[in-house]
């Protein structure tokens, strides 16, 4: 039988405990004044097949998706994106996607010019994610070393499919300019405020990213979780290298995240429905909160 003594020392550590946990959040949050989240959609896909997005879903339900960007403003002057999406030709005229706007423009409906960002977080190698790194000529690029490592090497040549030849020539030549990032891996603090963690095994090593702002903590999952529909009904995405791999990102993100409405999937053309706001000025920029 446990003695009273050892049972106050135990509970004392678990109220510390949690304290600290508590402390922690706090902190993180007070750390980011003014930092906003914004999604801003540059392009519609059309028709595609939920079953694509979602394993296991009716293969005969069809989605048009959002593609999209995520631009972080933080009060230290830097401008983030997560993810740069697609603008060359050999994408528009296979995809044919509606509404498009270079990545470049689109971020104009938010009041950036394409120089004015200073950071690209890719979240992985895919065509609509990466292409569009190179339209933002001051922009850093952060990558995971091994998503890196496993698709190309140093003279761009292709040593995975999943990245397109043009996009693997164009990273690394940003790299030879030494503007690419290399990340050393999960749960890795790129800038105050930003954390990436790995794990949702979309591509190799891809990964998402928490931003702390005013609001709470936001999770950008981009391709680690496609739609609602994934994160609602525990389902993962269909693309993935490793669906059990997927389902624990996606449990990680809940846990990461302030509120479950502070995750933000990669397609889910819902997002701007979610968090369209009286007095938008557009409905392809939405803030996050």
């Amino acid at each position: 039988m446990m003695r009273p003594a050892s049972r106050l020392l135990i509970a004392a550590a678990i109220v510390s405990l949690i304290a600290g946990c508590t402390r922690v959040r706090v902190n993180r949050t007070a750390n980011a004044p003014n930092t906003s989240v914004q999604a801003i959609r540059y392009a519609t896909l059309s028709n595609l097949p939920v079953s694509a997005l979602v394993r296991g879903a009716d293969t005969s339900r069809r989605l048009d998706v959002a593609a999209m960007v995520w631009l972080v403003r933080r009060p230290d002057g830097r401008v983030v994106l997560m993810d740069a999406g697609f603008y060359r030709d050999k994408f528009l005229q296979r995809w044919k996607p509606s509404d498009f706007l270079r990545p470049s423009e689109a971020v104009r409906l938010a009041g950036v010019r394409p120089e004015d960002v200073t950071d690209i977080i890719v979240s992985h190698v895919h065509w609509d994610h990466m292409d569009g790194a190179d339209l933002f000529p001051g922009a850093r690029i952060w990558i995971q070393r091994d998503e890196y490592a496993h698709h190309l090497d140093d003279d761009g040549r292709v040593l995975d499919r999943a990245v397109d030849s043009l996009d693997a020539v164009m990273l690394a030549s940003l790299k030879r300019a030494g503007r690419v990032q290399l990340v050393e891996g999960d749960d890795q603090e790129i800038m105050p405020g930003i954390r990436v963690y790995t794990g949702g095994k979309h591509t190799y090593a891809s990964q998402f990213a928490t931003v702390q702002t005013p609001d709470g903590t936001i999770v950008l999952a981009s391709d680690n979780a496609y739609l609602y529909e994934n994160l609602d009904q525990r389902r993962p995405i269909a693309q993935t290298l490793d669906s059990l791999s997927n389902l624990r990102a996606q449990d990680r993100m809940k846990m990461l995240a302030s509120s479950l409405r502070l995750i933000v999937p990669g397609h889910d053309p819902e997002v701007f429905t979610r968090f369209a706001a009286k007095g938008d000025s557009n409905p392809k920029v939405v803030r996050i909160r």
